[in-house]
Parts: C-alpha cells; structure tokens; sequence
C-alpha cells in the first residue's frame, strides 16, 4: 500500500507494550490507567481499533466502545461471563468473532462505528482517513442494549453518556502507537468531503496509544471485533455489487488472486487507486546506446 505523506504524520503517544505479551496479565489495565484522571483501575474508558487500513479495496471502519467498569479481565469475565475470550480479532476464528459481536453490542455501555470510504481515502491518504474514522466512532457512540434497558449499574455509566450527542469525558485508548490528532476533533482539514452530519468542533480528550492493544485491553479488544466483522459483512455486500474480485473471500487485502483479478478487469469503484497494486506502474523501458 502507498506510504503515507509526512504531513498526515500523527503525534505518537507514550506507547505500553505488555511486559508479559499475556492478555490480562495481572496489573496490567491498572498500569494502563494509572496515569488517566481519575487514576482509578475501574476507570470508564473508549478503547478504540480499526479494520481495513492496509487493504487494496473497500473503506477502513473503526469501532469505539464503552465496557463497564471493571478492574481486570478476570473481573470483568466475571462481571459478564458472554465476553469471555475477548482479544485480537485477528486471533479468533470469524465464528467465534461472528458470536461475540452481538454480544458486545448488547452488554456495553455505548459502542460505535466509524467509516471512510475510498475515494476520501485516496483524497486526505490512509493515516488520515483512519483517524477520521476513529473520531466518527467516538461521535457516534451510542447506548448499548443492556444501557438502554436499565440493565446496567447506575456507577457503570459516565454520567456525560446520558447525553450521546457529546464527546463522552472518559479517555480514549486507541490500539497502535498513535493519538488522534487535535485538528480531528477540531474539525480542521484534511478531513473527508462527506461530514454530514457535520461535526462541531471539540477539545481533544485524554489519549493514550496502546501497542497490542487489541489483544491487552478489553474494550480495545472489543472495538476489534465490531470494526473487523463490520467491515466483513460490508465486502460481503460489495462483492455482490462489484463481483469477479473475490471481495467477500479476501476483503479487500492484496492476496495473489486479488491482484490476478485487478490485472485482468481493471479496478472497481470500491478499490484505492494510490494504493500499490492497484494504480498502474509506469511501465520500464531500456534505454538503446545510439
């Protein structure tokens, strides 16, 4: 895929990398937290991840979502028994991913989406069009099932949740070693063309970058799953509307038969066109001694 331009360079947060690389090695969220107001492990936070952004064809999508207050993994598998096994997306099977989904959408307390399609992708680069979609699942967030039902303890819900439409004042910890930059939430270009309905400008919350963040931190491992199977299902529906590319086998990323199938029909609509392996490569010629 295209490199991106050095100006979509993000600032990097203060990364934490697990010492133990086990998730929910004991300390481990409490360490996360420990330096976010207020520095409690049961802190309410928006753990954040992305689907898509090293693929040929398609939009990125990120998820944001809420978990209740928990102190650990153990704590919170105990608290909600259906989650367990969050982690890594890309370590479940899509079954075991397919099941947990639904299940996180109904025990959270807000969860939401965020999607950038291809033609703004190519127009502001893949970096920016990422953290835009991170913001726009952050915009969206909204209650999930057990929230909305009254199912949940008053202490598990942020008190700025009862109004969705604002930024929820809990810290966001995004999967990876990069913030969300200022000018995103201020709402300053680059920014995708469709913004409607348009966002009003914002401070930027607490941030903190996690690497391995999707398989350490649970809510993190949660937006993992909503932002993968989401954009699974929606190849799934592109590859009826643009078939002969295998969309729904390989969503979009360069296999060898994705490539094959882009060399013999040309790209579709739905493919990046600065992207390597789908833009066309000047062709080489050999120069001739006169």
């Amino acid at each position: 895929m295209s490199p991106p331009a050095r100006r979509a360079s993000a600032p990097r947060a203060r990364s934490v990398r697990g010492g133990s690389g086990v998730p929910g090695a004991p300390g481990m969220l409490q360490g996360l937290l420990a330096d976010l107001a207020p520095p409690h492990p049961s802190t309410p936070y928006v753990g954040i991840d992305e689907a898509g952004r090293g693929c040929l064809a398609g939009p990125v999508v990120a998820a944001a979502v809420i978990l209740p207050s928990h102190a650990d993994v153990a704590t919170l598998a105990a608290l909600l028994p259906d989650l367990a096994g969050l982690t890594d997306s890309k370590k479940l099977t899509a079954a075991k991913r397919e099941a947990l989904a639904p299940r996180i959408r109904q025990h959270a307390v807000a969860w939401g989406l965020g999607v950038v399609w291809p033609r703004d992708i190519e127009r502001i680069n893949i970096l920016q069009a990422t953290f835009h979609a991170m913001w726009r699942a952050v915009r969206f967030l909204r209650p999930g099932h057990a929230a909305r039902n009254g199912e949940l303890a008053s202490g598990c819900v942020p008190a700025a949740l009862h109004d969705m439409r604002v930024l929820p004042d809990v810290p966001l910890i995004i999967d990876g070693d990069k913030i969300i930059p200022a000018a995103v939430f201020a709402g300053l270009p680059p920014c995708p063309v469709r913004m409607a309905p348009a966002a009003a400008p914002c401070p930027a919350p607490m941030q903190r970058a996690v690497v391995g963040g999707d398989a350490l931190v649970p809510a993190v491992s949660a937006a993992s799953i909503l932002a993968k199977t989401f954009r699974d299902q929606l190849m799934t529906a592109l590859d009826r509307r643009f078939p002969g590319y295998g969309l729904a086998v390989h969503k979009g990323y360069g296999t060898a038969e994705h490539m094959a199938a882009i060399a013999e029909r040309g790209p579709c609509p739905q493919h990046r066109s600065t992207f390597r392996g789908v833009r066309p490569e000047p062709s080489q010629t050999q120069g001739s001694l006169p």
